[in-house]
């Protein structure tokens, strides 16, 4: 398109006819019709993508929508759609926190072993690397527990809605639950835990740690009770008595049967924890972790 003094020669004159124009040449058009507006004034030429200090004339995107509300499911099948998608995701959910309960007891397991061939293999291995094995296992737990706090979360959620819609699905006239959306609103809503961490480490203990801390308890007293695997000259297998073995437990400046009471009182809780106090198991079945 001719630059302005074209036009004006042509005898287009007005604001009206340049700005008309503006609207078939969207650039050069522009330029016609804002010098139109401000006479005396030099306009640069107008392109497509250029920055030219005249961005109210340049094309602007249109902004993506804003939804105040998002938009629900209008049809059974829209309805569906959005559930199989949603149970999809929380599958996923438990799934990752079951992987990180299984990498905590895999933890466990591989560094109590090594702790276990630690102590075993030399005579100058202090009986102390067992105790620390027991703390370390006992971070271990604590760990474990908490991810199973999060497992249990996304556990009910799954299993709520395999309860409530996959199950009368396959298997006609079940009763269904009517507050069972609402239950699963709140939980989306309001995320809460649903069990404690002292119930959390009951669960814990009772399927795996409990055991765990029953082999170093046992490799433990094996230290004590085998001359042989301690610094002592000695052609005894065992201990003559259980005052020598409780002098063989001694740990720096604590004395033997301080430590042993330590230990003692550290397992007594973990029965108490694990089987005398046991948290309540879900009541939907006995597949459970």
């Amino acid at each position: 398109m001719p630059p302005v003094e074209a036009f004006l020669i042509a005898g287009v004159k007005g604001e009206k006819s340049l700005c008309a124009m503006a609207r078939s040449r969207p650039f050069e058009g522009q330029r016609l019709c804002l010098a139109a507006r401000m006479p005396g004034r030099i306009i640069p030429p107008i392109r497509e993508g250029a920055g030219n200090g005249v961005g109210d004339l340049q094309q602007q995107e249109p902004a993506a929508p804003v939804f105040s509300t998002p938009p629900m499911p209008a049809t059974s099948s829209e309805y569906i759609t959005a559930l199989a998608h949603y149970h999809r995701a929380e599958i996923a959910r438990m799934a990752g926190w079951r992987d990180r309960i299984d990498r905590t007891t895999n933890w466990a397991i591989t560094g109590g072993g090594a702790m276990l061939s630690v102590s075993l293999s030399s005579a100058s291995a202090h009986h102390g690397v067992l105790l620390f094995t027991m703390l370390l296992v006992l971070l271990f737990l604590i760990i474990e527990a908490r991810r199973y706090r999060f497992f249990d979360v996304y556990r009910a959620r799954v299993r709520l809605v395999e309860r409530n819609y996959f199950s009368p699905l396959f298997s006609s006239g079940k009763p269904v639950d009517p507050g069972w959306a609402g239950a699963l609103g709140r939980s989306l809503d309001s995320p809460k835990f649903m069990i404690s961490l002292h119930s959390a480490m009951s669960r814990r203990l009772r399927r795996n740690y409990f055991w765990i801390f029953l082999m170093i308890l046992l490799a433990w007293v094996l230290k004590l009770s085998t001359p042989k695997l301690q610094e002592v000259e000695t052609s005894r297998h065992v201990v003559a008595s259980l005052r020598e073995m409780i002098d063989n437990a001694a740990l720096g400046f604590l004395p033997g049967w301080l430590v042993v009471a330590v230990v003692a009182v550290f397992y007594a809780w973990l029965v108490y924890t694990a089987f005398l106090q046991p948290a309540p198991l879900p009541s939907d079945g006995d597949v459970h972790v």
